[in-house]
């Protein structure tokens, strides 16, 4: 069939902030860079735009391609609707629900894709041109990365990051060994951590024109551990380019590596977002050996990276069986002593594919009838073994006000900013405040939308 044209959606709920979208679409800018010079392609983006009038101009030549994670799903299978009513016939959707829970998509995509996409989208364009479509692509093999999908110079002119987006994203690596009960990233990126060549991802920065970003990888601070010497390699490699900042993802071991994390503050890292998840020892079992609720270990974690001269954001769940009310408190107690830059207060989601939903199934102690689109990690939407719903919402509701009170947010801020050294401080301040800014977003969802769960 004659291919005119490709759109790529990406459903988003936050909008504009302050005339910009929050991230770039990563994932649609390199599935489109895949797309042949040939054929015209576009990526719609829901945070930047309104999506609902764009249809109309579609038409059966068209490939529409759409991407989203659990709590998007339900607006991907609206804008499937949309593209079908406008005439096109081939809706491709892929992500990481489509991958953790396929039969879910199966009913109304009119194409599922699981797993990585960046070696299945070509063979999907082609299949399309040649009129052999198949219902389901599949790529679970975790392939190396290297060459994979590079950003193409029409593409990063389309998308135009540095006016329509605060923070452009990027990939260093993919995959995490850690097995937490309640965590998506060894089904959807597999179990084994791989790495892009340095190269690539120097060379893509520099294309991009980009001075900060946020490295979407599951557990970058695994790296320190798997592979130093690439690790160093690659520090060595930024210090060289005119970043101003970025952050990652990590977990507390990295404050054992203090070669590497002067390395990393030479390389322009600002923060480590660290997921210490618990400070109740009961729930060691779910961490995945991740972390063990021994908040003594937590406070060193956090002094060695900040005598590095980088900043702490220290990510908590709520909501495991062993988890009281006093859980909460205790969590915000050791937040204020612990003198932690930013912190992220979320309830345990229970998503498609991971142990913990499983059990939550067996027990009888899902929510019913509760959307996907609650699954943001600022909903409940399972029964908790050591309290009641109405305690957990009450006692939430209470800490995370506590939590993102504008004085308490201004306060961390400040104390990430000072920091830096004084000629650094007007280039650090936007990231020195945004993330707590990020996350009493988050958390104001709940006010928007919270749903009837009795």
């Amino acid at each position: 069939m004659e291919l005119r044209k490709i759109i790529l959606i990406q459903p988003g709920r936050e909008g504009r902030i302050f005339g910009k979208a929050p991230a770039s679409p990563y994932t649609m800018m390199r599935l489109a860079s895949l797309v042949p010079d040939d054929i015209e392609v576009e990526i719609w983006d829901e945070n930047w735009e309104n999506l609902d009038g764009k249809f109309k101009d579609l038409g059966k030549h068209d490939l529409v391609g759409i991407t989203a994670k659990t709590l998007a799903i339900e607006a991907a299978q609206r804008y499937t609707r949309l593209a079908h009513e406008a005439g096109v016939e081939v809706v491709a959707v892929g992500g990481s629900h489509v991958t953790l829970m396929p039969e879910d998509v199966k009913p109304w995509a009119d194409i599922i894709v699981t797993g990585e996409a960046y070696y299945t989208w070509p063979r999907i364009i082609e299949d399309f041109q040649n009129d052999t479509l198949k219902d389901h692509y599949d790529d679970t093999e975790w392939a190396d990365l290297k060459g994979v999908a590079p950003l193409s110079d029409r593409v990063i002119k389309m998308v135009d990051e540095r006016r329509r987006y605060w923070t452009p994203l990027l990939e260093i690596t993919r995959g995490c060994p850690r097995n937490c009960t309640f965590c998506t990233a060894i089904r959807v990126s597999g179990q084994k951590m791989r790495f892009r060549p340095v190269d690539e991802v120097v060379e893509e920065i520099e294309r991009r024109k980009i001075d900060r970003f946020f490295l979407t990888d599951d557990n970058f601070g695994l790296a320190f551990a798997i592979d130093p010497e690439y690790t160093e390699k690659l520090f060595l490699a930024l210090e060289k380019t005119p970043l101003r900042g970025w952050t990652t993802q990590a977990e507390m071991m990295v404050h054992k590596y203090p070669e590497l994390l002067k390395l990393a503050k030479r390389a322009h890292m600002d923060k480590l977002f660290i997921g210490f998840e618990s400070v109740n020892p009961d729930n060691r079992r779910e961490l995945g050996g991740k972390s063990k609720g021994l908040t003594k270990q937590y406070q060193e974690a956090i002094t060695n990276v900040q005598q590095q001269g980088l900043s702490v954001v220290g990510l908590f769940v709520f909501g495991f069986d062993a988890d009281t009310p006093q859980v909460m408190w205790d969590t915000w107690d050791f937040a204020q002593k612990s003198g932690l830059d930013s912190m992220s207060a979320t309830v345990l989601t229970p998503y498609p594919g991971t142990p913990f939903r499983d059990d939550l199934i067996k027990e009888n102690r899902l929510i019913p009838d509760i959307g996907w689109r609650y699954y943001d990690t600022a909903h409940l939407t399972y029964y908790p073994k050591s309290m009641t719903v109405e305690e957990f919402e009450r006692e939430y509701d209470r800490v995370c006000k506590a939590i993102y009170h504008p004085y308490r947010m201004v306060q961390r801020g400040f104390r990430s900013l000072m920091r830096h050294p004084w000629r650094r401080v007007p280039a650090k301040a936007f990231g020195s405040f945004s993330t707590d800014y990020g996350y009493r977003r988050t958390f104001a969802w709940r006010s928007r939308s919270i749903p009837a769960l009795r």
